[in-house]
Parts: structure tokens; C-alpha cells; sequence
């Protein structure tokens, strides 16, 4: 349960800055063409991993101590 509400926790916040103007970042690919709308943010992918990433390991990192 404590997942699921942190998921919709972000979910929220990262709606709040798409409404606010904050798109993604360089590099996401965006196409529009007529009635379809493709966007994959593959690099944002690649930053909130190494975010993550980082996170874990100094969680890790300072609980070993």
C-alpha cells in the first residue's frame, strides 16, 4: 500500500509540472502527425534511473555503517 501511494504521489507531482510547463527534457522524442500523438521520454527514463540508482546505493551505503 505504502508502493501504490508513493506511485500516486509522483504521479501527481510530475502531472503538476507537465501543467506547469515543465515538458521533459532534451533529448525525449516527441512526434504529431494528424490525429496521433507519440511522446517517449526515453532520456528522462535514463536520469530518474540513475536517480535511483544513486538513491539505493547510498541508502545502502549508509545503512552498512
Amino acid at each position: 500500500m505504502l508502493g501504490g501511494a508513493a506511485l500516486l504521489v509522483l504521479g501527481a507531482a510530475f502531472w503538476g509540472l507537465s501543467r506547469a510547463g515543465l515538458r521533459g527534457v532534451p533529448g525525449d522524442i516527441h512526434y504529431q502527425s494528424g490525429n496521433v500523438r507519440v511522446y517517449f521520454p526515453i532520456v528522462t527514463c535514463l536520469l530518474l534511473s540513475l536517480l535511483v540508482t544513486g538513491l539505493l546505493w547510498l541508502w545502502r551505503w549508509l545503512s552498512s555503517r
